[in-house]
């Protein structure tokens, strides 16, 4: 009998970014530069999303929807370099985060470092309602010109400190983050460090083991190319093992071979790692779209994909640069990654706080140039479907604007 999932990731053969276009409509029929907002839908995804629905018409098959969660785990576990008992399901970042802030014992005079200027408010409340909740001091370090002031973070680590948490990428100003020094020191002081992976994951190499990470929460709509309502949480194993979730359901719970309504010994043990987290059903829809986009990911390499981002990224910022705008960070080096904001950092969202700025976000938008104003700034973001084209189109439309 056939899978109704299909046959699960398909044999590597590898993919260019050329090819990978063509499965994106919605990259062919506009210049779309705001994966850092959503990802559009591809052809493989939504043919996945369609096999699952045919399949849910004809009533489901169970155990098929728990071996598609699991091959999805897997290979976003492998993605990272992660084992898959470290990945648990979420729906979004924010849940992802507010999972592991819950499941530390805090004490009063704990604290938190941060560096709320280039956080997203999600990344902010959750540790303010520890504030309010048990008296946890959060320490908001400033930003240094744009970026994470990653030497100064590191400073401010005592041995009250249980978490450090910053985003890989930025979403404004879009800059990357040195993630060394920071999970060098975390690790040194035995203090959880925790990465919101919201414009990394997909986009650039994100390698937990490499990077030093012990907890990264995504969501599956932007570099992950998949739907809204699904993200993941890697917790590093020794990390999670030490860690009781607040929430608690019967996937949590390891009673081995049994079923998942069984009920066993009121005196319980947790699952290992990170499966502790996972609560009731699962996103099976989301899990498979997100099946279909990590393959893509996969056959073309997060290596490749990060080159072809960032090649196209310094075009961008180059181009723009040259043409008088005022782009944020060097066009080129270690902190510019497939995010190219222009203007300057204020509050406005969807509409920039330039009136300049204003006028040129409406002239590419009117050329069907998709971006997004962030903090009151112009946002390109960049991934693999798209191309050279894309950005000599942009900088043409910004030479029109110019004269």
């Amino acid at each position: 009998m056939n899978d109704p999932h299909g046959p699960g990731p398909m044999a590597e053969t590898r993919l260019t970014p050329a090819q990978v276009r063509a499965l994106y409509p919605g990259a062919r029929s506009q210049i779309y530069l705001d994966v850092a907002g959503r990802c559009p839908v591809g052809t493989s995804v939504r043919e996945a999303i369609d096999r699952h629905l045919d399949m849910r018409m004809l009533g489901g098959d169970k155990q098929a929807m728990f071996a598609l969660v699991e091959r999805t785990r897997a290979s976003f576990a492998r993605l990272i370099n992660a084992h898959p008992d470290e990945v648990a399901y979420t729906k979004n970042i924010s849940e992802g985060l507010n999972i592991a802030a819950t499941a530390i014992d805090w004490k009063p005079g704990d604290n938190v470092v941060l560096c709320a200027e280039l956080e997203h408010a999600n990344n902010v409340y959750v540790w303010l309602n520890l504030r309010r909740r048990f008296g946890v001091e959060v320490r908001a370090i400033p930003m240094r010109n744009g970026v994470y002031p990653v030497q100064e973070m590191a400073a401010a680590i005592d041995s009250r400190t249980r978490l450090v948490t910053v985003c890989a990428v930025s979403f404004a100003p879009g800059l990357r983050t040195d993630l060394a020094p920071l999970a060098q020191a975390c690790r040194r002081q035995d203090v959880l460090f925790m990465v919101d992976g919201a414009q990394s994951a997909g986009m650039v190499d994100s390698d937990v083991e490499r990077l030093g990470i012990d907890a990264l929460a995504v969501s599956t709509q932007k570099g992950l190319m998949g739907l809204y309502g699904m993200g993941f949480l890697y917790v590093r194993r020794r990390w999670a093992e030490r860690m009781s979730p607040m929430f608690l359901a019967r996937f949590g719970v390891d009673l081995g071979s049994k079923g998942e309504a069984a009920l066993g010994d009121y005196d319980f043990e947790l699952m290992p790692g990170a499966r502790r987290f996972d609560l009731g059903n699962y996103n099976f829809l989301g899990a498979a779209a997100a099946e279909a986009a990590l393959d893509l990911l996969h056959r073309v390499g997060i290596e490749r994909i990060e080159a072809h981002n960032l090649m196209l990224a310094e075009r961008l910022a180059e181009g723009l640069q040259a043409l008088g705008l005022p782009v944020i960070g060097a066009p080129r080096g270690a902190h510019r990654c497939q995010i190219v904001m222009i203007g300057s950092l204020g509050e406005g969202h969807d509409a920039a706080d330039d009136g300049a700025m204003q006028s040129l976000y409406e002239h590419l938008s009117a050329n069907k140039v998709k971006l997004s104003v962030r903090r009151g700034a112009l946002r390109f973001s960049i991934h693999v479907y798209n191309d050279i084209g894309d950005i000599d189109q942009v900088l043409a439309l910004v030479r029109d604007w110019r004269r």
